[in-house]
């Protein structure tokens, strides 16, 4: 076991007053959950837009600890609002859908750009002592131009909204420089696990995956699959997220936290099917998809164990069972 982890972490975070957008969905749920356990003091700030993935079951038994308010990044006044006497922002608002982006464009721009101009804005003038932590994602690298992809990788994304997330990391490290204001941002790739939205495919194909194998129904999956993607448990990306808000060396960076190995579509299809249910077809590449599809993203998490001395610690098949174990009872809140 790390020592630092075990340490460190807990006594850093608690007592702090943590703000998170987008906190109903999957990512920004879990790490209430987390934040809670540290001891922290959390507020959520999501506006539950049915095309973002935020699910008001993700809270379970903590509603009462927390405050929630429900509400949308794009609104400067709530936001502004909700910044005040917060230590820590954990940025995970955002429209999230590959397809939907290159379908409603301007609502992506809206949420994943003008949005988070609205929260450093609103940071820089009312609280701009506060941490900022924001989830940025590994498509907007677009493909691959070397083994392996590193934070230096040149980006050409290659749907809206890589692009625009893209251009949102941007602003937060802009604002970082310009303003003094310690912002660090954590790049995710395939996260998979408890609470996330596994009924619908543009939320991330492997937690669609998952929720078809817990209905025991069949994976399509397009082409042949042997594209190799980093697929992270999600407990492993939380805590990435929150050693980034309290570690003094993570300010002004950007950090790809992914697991530590590479597995082809083709055998996470394979594992879920193993370790959850269903079975498998393979089938033509749908046009609109085969598009934007990047190929192989084989990345490199060696900045952040050396700055932040942050390991994944999660195995495939350790993270799959975790997350049927969950869904087991849970199946009616995230698939009726």
């Amino acid at each position: 076991m790390n020592y630092y982890w075990v340490m460190n972490l807990p006594s850093s975070i608690k007592g702090k007053n943590v703000l998170i957008t987008g906190g109903l969905g999957f990512i920004g749920s879990n790490l209430t959950h987390k934040c809670l356990e540290l001891g922290a003091k959390v507020t959520i700030y999501d506006c539950l837009d049915p095309r973002s993935g935020g699910n008001m079951n993700n809270l379970g038994n903590i509603k009462s600890d927390i405050i929630t308010i429900l509400n949308d990044i794009r609104n400067f006044e709530g936001i502004s609002s909700a910044i005040l006497n917060k230590d820590i922002l954990f940025n995970c608002a955002a429209y999230t859908s590959h397809p939907g982006a290159m379908k409603e464009p301007l609502i992506d721009i809206d949420v994943n750009c003008k949005g988070v101009i609205n929260v450093l804005e609103a940071a820089r003038r009312f609280n701009p002592e506060i941490k900022i932590v924001h989830v940025g994602t590994s498509t907007q690298i677009g493909k691959m131009q070397f083994d392996f992809v590193d934070e230096k990788h040149p980006e050409f994304p290659l749907d809206l909204y890589s692009a625009n997330k893209s251009v949102s990391e941007k602003y937060v490290l802009i604002y970082g420089s310009a303003y003094k204001m310690d912002t660090t941002v954590i790049r995710l790739g395939n996260n998979y696990g408890p609470r996330s939205n596994i009924k619908n495919p543009d939320f991330g194909f492997v937690n669609y995956f998952i929720g078809l194998a817990l209905q025991n129904k069949e994976i399509t999956i397009f082409g042949n699959g042997n594209q190799f993607r980093n697929f992270s448990y999600v407990d492993d990306s939380i805590l990435a997220l929150i050693e980034a808000a309290q570690n003094e060396h993570a300010n002004g960076k950007v950090f790809f936290a992914v697991a530590n190995e590479q597995t082809t579509v083709a055998e996470i299809g394979e594992q879920i099917v193993k370790n959850i249910g269903g079975k498998l077809k393979f089938v033509p590449w749908p046009k609109e998809r085969k598009v934007i599809e990047i190929g192989d993203a084989v990345i490199s998490n060696e900045k952040i164990k050396k700055v932040l001395n942050w390991e994944p610690k999660t195995g495939l098949e350790e993270g799959l069972l975790k997350t049927k174990i969950y869904f087991s009872d849970k199946k009616k809140y995230y698939l009726d």
